[in-house]
């Protein structure tokens, strides 16, 4: 439908979404779905935050023209506008460009996509396979920047690339059918009353409402990194939140990946005692939260004293919605909860250590490529002796260092001549030469160093590797 299929095996490249043509520089509307991937990877490009907003022309259109089409009072004709089936599920297009996508692609849409604080791929799952992907490569490009308290007096800051960052990870499941917008919660839980932002895509945002057709089974994460004022951060520190798209029965490898990797998980459900037997059989390491709505039909306060039992779980593990809570309540309510088990757990993982719990449930990981790994190899000799940066560099970079400076000098005095004094200018000149020479002389007599030679030999390598082994 998106006009991506000879690029499932031939993957979109970096050159390709980075062509400046007509399109590019013009913002037509959308008028058929093979348009929709160029233009979310276009504003995408250009940080926009309505990236995600990719309804067709034509259905706005539809919706304009049914409301006009009469100036009698007809609410008929208003109860019935028709919800177009052309609208596409934004988490669908990530999920389709991500699967057309070779891993450079991968890494510039997560980039971007967290610059524009959209939540990104954790677990990509492929519903031609049933396998899902750990996105690890995907996010090693994200640098962020965030105040611990214990920065707070300083006003220092801390700045890491995220996958290495050891972070609580608090986890968000559906089990069944459930009334409440999980995402939407989210949205509100992570956002302050004055600056709500969508991180995670919900049913109530420009065609959120589409039925997912290739995206059930994503596990999106991302990360909230405070400021260090009080009066601003809703949790004092950082988080990274990860939300499941889709019913855990149908998804129980992810599901149990997140169970392994996380310091709590908030499922949320309704109703029903079968689905519950999930959790009974899940070795997980997590804290195990329980979500409902009370004002369900479906809900019964028994089933959930049985499940609670089964479980072990106490009041502080259950948050139900009551009919004396609106969704400001509730949601002050859940951001108690998961701030007390942030504090109280000292479970913490980066995206990197998951790589292993990836393994061992069969879940790929992009990472595991032979190119990736021969550059990351070839990356790791150069890096790995790294500990003090200054006498690295005076041993493994010898010819920029104290010569290379003195050199530089010669160079502008023979152009300046600021020194000249009353020298004859032109034995002046001859000298700075000679020193030039006994420099050169200096530079050339070492030999090349290790890293030199590792890195000359990574450069020379095949296409692929080459590039890995630049964008580690």
């Amino acid at each position: 439908d998106l006009g991506l299929k000879d690029y499932m095996a031939k993957k979109i490249s970096l050159s390709k979404i980075l062509e400046l043509d007509e399109k590019t520089i013009t913002d037509q509307p959308l008028n058929c779905k093979s348009e929709i991937p160029w233009y979310f990877l276009k504003k995408l490009m250009m940080v926009n935050v309505t990236a995600r907003n990719v309804k067709l022309a034509s259905d706005c259109d539809l919706v304009k023209d049914n409301a006009s089409r009469t100036t009698k009072l007809d609410l008929m004709n208003l109860l019935n506008i028709p919800n177009t089936g052309a609208s596409l599920n934004p988490l669908d297009l990530i999920t389709a460009l991500f699967l057309c996508s070779d891993g450079f692609v991968q890494q510039e849409l997560a980039l971007k996509m967290s610059m524009c604080q959209y939540s990104v791929p954790l677990l990509l799952p492929n519903s031609d396979t049933e396998q899902c992907t750990l996105m690890l490569w995907a996010l090693r490009g994200i640098v962020k920047k965030y105040r611990p308290p214990a920065l707070s007096e300083s006003k220092g800051f801390m700045e890491e690339r995220i996958v290495s960052s050891e972070l609580p990870l608090i986890s968000f499941v559906r089990l069944g059918e459930c009334s409440l917008s999980k995402s939407e919660i989210l949205n509100k839980l992570l956002s302050n009353s004055q600056q709500y932002h969508d991180t995670f895509v919900h049913h109530n945002m420009e065609c959120g409402d589409s039925p997912r057709r290739i995206s059930n089974g994503l596990a999106e994460i991302t990360w909230y990194l405070p400021c260090g004022n009080k009066n601003m951060d809703i949790f004092s520190e950082p988080v990274a939140i990860a939300n499941l798209r889709g019913d855990i029965a149908s998804f129980e490898t992810q599901f149990s990946f997140l169970c392994q990797t996380s310091a709590a998980v908030f499922v949320f459900f309704e109703s029903g005692l079968s689905g519950f037997k999930l959790l009974n059989h899940q070795n997980y390491k997590s804290q195990i939260f329980l979500v409902g709505n009370v004002q369900s039909r479906t809900f019964s306060l028994n089933d959930l004293q049985e499940v609670a039992s089964q479980l072990c779980l106490t009041n502080t593990n259950i948050i139900l919605k009551n009919k004396n809570m609106n969704d400001a309540d509730f949601v002050k309510c859940l951001r108690k909860t998961v701030s007390d088990a942030v504090d109280n757990q000292h479970n913490k993982i980066s995206v990197e250590k998951m790589a292993s719990v990836a393994h061992e449930l069969g879940v790929l990981v992009e990472e595991d490529s032979a190119e990736c790994q021969a550059g990351k190899k070839n990356a790791d000799a150069i890096t790995a002796d790294i500990e003090n940066i200054l006498q690295y560099k005076k041993d493994q970079l010898p010819l920029r260092g104290q010569i290379w400076s003195e050199l530089t000098c010669l160079e502008k005095e023979e152009f300046r001549l600021q020194k000249v004094g009353s020298q004859n200018i032109e034995h002046y000149r001859s000298n700075l030469q000679e020193q030039k020479s006994e420099l050169r002389k200096k530079q050339n007599s070492h030999a090349m160093s290790s890293v030199m030679t590792c890195f000359i030999s990574a450069i020379s390598s095949q296409c692929i590797e080459r590039s890995y082994f630049l964008n580690k």
